[in-house]
């Protein structure tokens, strides 16, 4: 790991990697980076990302908005630890996804599938997250533990490293997008005061009204299916967004296996 001096990082996530102990000199100070995370992720959790800023936390804690800081030194470097705080950890691989006695591991797309999952499941569950604005490449330590999860489950496929990177960012797209679109329907709901079904029917029923075999028969055709339900399968439109790109991804990973040469 690099050392401090060389890093290029601000001193607070120099603190998330462990490069620089504390700021200052003297006693240890009361006042740490994890309680300071801790505060302005409970605070985001309970009223939301525009909540947040370095007096409010400061007032949370029952310090000097000063204090914040020797360890902060702007809100966005603030939000780039609270984001990694939220993700936390990818869950531990499981051993059985580990070849053994000639046995085949996990697949590359069943290690895909589950990073894919496991992120979609951190999102939904965290959703402030997503109100908080990309600004650059992942560089704290948690959002690259995901970074090499992603990248790692493809090891033993034929792609570029460049591939790879690709492939995550996209299947990340996906997530993202997904759990956006659901964190924005639950604050309408919540917001309106009704059941999720109730918005569906204010929805569906005017669309009704405003369409016709006739003028719209592709529209028609949708609402005389069970898609607006899926009650059957819930996770329907994510599993079939996911299940495309890694199709398409299969393709690529297979026409470059080596097999038998070609008839001539």
């Amino acid at each position: 790991m690099a050392k401090a001096e060389e890093s290029g990082l601000p001193a607070s996530l120099e603190m998330a990697w462990g490069l620089r102990e504390r700021p200052g000199k003297g006693p240890r100070p009361t006042l740490t980076l994890p309680k300071i995370v801790d505060a302005a992720v409970a605070l985001a959790a309970a009223e939301g990302v525009e909540a947040v800023s370095m007096g409010r936390v400061a007032k949370e804690l029952g310090v000097s908005t000063m204090s914040l800081y020797r360890y902060v030194t702007a809100k966005e470097e603030l939000y780039i630890l609270m984001a990694d705080a939220g993700v936390g950890v990818p869950p531990p691989p499981d051993p059985a996804d580990e070849a053994s006695d000639g046995a085949p591991g996990a697949s590359w797309r069943e290690l895909l599938t589950r990073w894919a999952y496991a992120q979609r499941a951190v999102l939904m569950a965290n959703s402030w997250i997503l109100r908080i604005p990309i600004t650059g490449a992942p560089l704290s330590p948690n959002q690259l533990a995901w970074m090499e999860r992603g990248l790692a489950a493809m090891a033993g496929t034929a792609l570029k490293e460049g591939e790879k990177l690709s492939t995550i960012i996209l299947i990340g797209g996906l997530v993202r997008n997904e759990a956006t679109m659901a964190a924005d329907m639950m604050d309408a709901i919540i917001k309106s005061g009704v059941s999720p079904d109730q918005v569906l029917g204010q929805y569906v029923r005017p669309l009704r009204l405003l369409t016709d075999p006739e003028s719209h028969p592709a529209v028609t055709r949708l609402l005389e299916s069970d898609a607006f339900t899926g009650a059957d399968e819930p996770d329907f439109q994510f599993r079939f967004g996911l299940d495309r790109i890694l199709d398409g991804l299969a393709v690529l990973i297979d026409g470059r296996s080596p097999g038998p040469s070609p008839a001539r």
